[in-house]
């Protein structure tokens, strides 16, 4: 396993290792072990699956408590994923990290809590998978608008209007939004 530090602290990139041959591949997805003497000594409570077509955009999401650490992966098509730091105390408050995640490159993002997160499905069919550190709780989810010009993410739209729930039309400006100390 490769763990890639990103320019959000805590934020990481995983390469799994993949065994690839004429029957097709096997890789660890999770392994307690492993992670935990990579440095990521994590516990998850849930894990959710969802399915997109291209231009579905969800987020950018996160409970102020209750708070969630998100192990992501992507098992069918593409997702461009957005980690973005809330921690008010943190020197990259309101800075935005995204990766491209697919079926075929099997990245994984480690999201910690303190962070609100998002994603822009790439193509029809995209299925995405994460695991929690803790469990739902829809009091405490919070919505930040996905296009807030002071975080000022890049999203892939290629000139395309995206796919928003009402929720995420909704999401407040970071500068209004509930955030971490």
């Amino acid at each position: 396993m490769n763990v890639i530090d990103t320019a959000l602290a805590g934020v990481k990139i995983i390469e799994p290792k993949v065994f690839e041959d004429r029957r097709g591949f096997f890789l660890e997805s999770w392994n307690a072990r492993t992670w935990a003497e990579a440095g990521l000594d994590l516990s998850f409570v849930q894990e959710n699956h969802s399915r997109s077509g291209k231009g579905v955009l969800r987020g950018l999401h996160y409970q102020i408590q209750n708070t969630q650490g998100k192990l992501i992966r992507v098992v069918a098509g593409r997702v461009f994923d957005v980690a973005v730091d809330i921690r008010k105390s943190s020197p990259n408050f309101g800075r935005w990290i995204g990766v491209e995640l697919s079926a075929e490159n099997r990245r994984q993002l480690w999201i910690p809590p303190g962070f609100a997160h998002g994603f822009l499905c790439l193509e029809d069919g995209s299925e995405f998978l994460y695991k929690c550190t803790d469990f739902y709780a829809p009091a405490h989810e919070r919505s930040i608008l996905w296009n807030d010009p002071a975080i000022g993410i890049t999203w892939p739209l290629q000139g395309v209007a995206p796919v928003l729930s009402a929720k995420d039309q909704v999401g407040k400006l970071l500068a209004d939004a509930e955030v971490f100390p």
